[in-house]
């Protein structure tokens, strides 16, 4: 797929309806057809996700049984490991965890259980974070470079830029919805022009990372078949970009590099699917929450605010604090390649386990009160929202860096974001962020 010309016909590429709308609109007739999660402890259910009230039923988990297995779940049985020392422990593994796709991939969802043995291979996406080595070294090793700190210091201008650009527009003393005229805006423009995307099309890159980071979709069946016809899309849409770059010397843009890269060069239309929706889900929906998360959580917490307001030499740290406050991606999976002992518990090969980012970030053992957003926290870097060991998100230092520049940008503007509407979060157990976030301007 990657290597063939792309159908020269004009092909019309969906804009509508939004994962959100299409879910909401499937929850209101057939809600009542999903399957119940009856476990005290089964936090793979989005209700206490999109209410903000998974925090408690995680830290009775750390307190009582840090690791321990639900069963008979919506996503089958799997294993709970929520503190820093034991996922830390598992990603220190990677033969014994493993990650690959075809063992079950990096996310908590399975296929629906009607759907045949055909079709699973078809609509398997492989991605280079769902591969064990040597194949993750190689194919990791080709889009590194658009990463180095050497690349990251060039887009810095361009970051800056766009960035006061679009704070810019926005208007004091009139509530609008930050997420979508600032976190929407400014990592699509991102993910544009490491892809070297078209411009007047970028928003289709938010819309396709939306419909590929809602886990939850593979409990709607149709929904589960709309979400592989909007892959098929964005393939098509990419595949025109690789022919285009086929043709032309390497550049520093993503595709121009997987073009080049031995490594990616002969991928198969599912790896490639598989590696673009990595790649814009890792660039989008991260930075993107995260933005978001900074602006709810100096609103809610005014000391800190003031801490920021007074003194900008935290915005660093205060950087790697919003991000573990946030965790952005609430968890990773694995999936035991043999028998193995994990502290105490007998892991079964075969055995799933979820790795919850989001409760490592909040671990009493690592972190003092928790619960808290502390701008300058002497141990900040240490969350785990960035993963650990050899999948350690490949794109974290770009991610610090827009954030680092969209609070310096701030700062300098005197901007104070109040919350003063609507904060709808995402209803889902993996991609932990906001829909909408209606706040209003003022001067501090």
């Amino acid at each position: 797929m990657a290597t063939q010309a792309a159908d020269p016909e004009k092909f019309i590429y969906r804009t509508s309806p939004t994962a959100t709308e299409a879910f909401e609109g499937w929850l209101k007739e057939h809600g009542q057809e999903l399957p119940k999660h009856t476990h005290p402890w089964d936090v793979s259910r989005s209700d206490i996700y999109v209410e903000d009230r998974w925090q408690p039923i995680f830290a009775e988990m750390r307190a009582k049984a840090p690791i321990n297995q639900v069963t008979d779940t919506p996503y089958g049985n799997f294993w709970n490991v929520t503190t820093s020392k034991a996922i830390q422990h598992v990603e220190a593994l990677p033969e014994l965890y493993s990650s690959s796709w075809d063992k079950g991939g990096i996310t908590i969802g399975e296929p629906p259980a009607d759907v045949t043995p055909e079709m699973i291979a078809e609509r398997r996406l492989p991605m280079f974070i769902a591969m064990d080595r040597p194949e993750h070294t190689g194919q990791r090793r080709t889009v590194a470079p658009a990463f180095t700190p050497a690349e990251i210091e060039h887009l810095s201008a361009e970051v800056r830029m766009r960035t006061a650009a679009t704070l810019d527009t926005l208007p004091y003393g009139e509530q609008f919805d930050w997420v979508e005229k600032v976190s929407i805006e400014l990592t699509t423009g991102m993910l544009a022009i490491l892809f070297g995307f078209p411009w007047e099309d970028r928003h289709l890159l938010t819309f396709w990372s939306d419909w590929a980071g809602d886990v939850e979709l593979g409990l709607a069946r149709e929904l589960a078949d709309t979400r592989f016809e909007m892959f098929g899309e964005m393939a098509h849409y990419f595949q025109r970009l690789w022919v285009d770059r086929m043709g032309k010397a390497p550049s520093r843009d993503l595709i121009s590099m997987m073009v080049h890269s031995e490594a990616m060069n002969h991928m198969s239309p599912q790896e490639f699917m598989g590696n673009l929706i990595l790649l814009i889900v890792g660039g989008n929906d991260t930075t993107r929450n995260t933005m978001s998360g900074i602006v709810h959580g100096l609103h809610s917490f005014p000391q800190q605010r003031a801490l920021f307001e007074r003194d900008p030499s935290v915005i660093p740290n205060a950087v790697q604090e919003c991000i573990r406050f946030q965790t952005p991606l609430a968890h990773m999976r694995r999936t035991a390649t043999a028998d193995a002992d994990l502290f105490g518990h007998q892991i079964k090969a075969g055995d799933k386990l979820i790795l919850w980012y989001i409760s490592a970030n909040r671990d009493e053992e690592v972190f003092e009160n928790p619960d808290q957003l502390i701008l300058d926290r002497p141990n900040a870097r240490r969350h785990l929202a960035f993963g650990y060991g050899i999948h350690r998100c490949v794109g974290a230092r770009l991610a610090e860096l827009q954030l680092k520049i969209l609070m310096e940008e701030m700062h300098k503007r005197r901007m104070r974001v109040n919350v003063t509407g609507k904060v709808d979060r995402v209803r889902a157990n993996f991609v932990h962020g906001f829909r909408k976030l209606e706040t209003t301007l003022e001067k501090f």
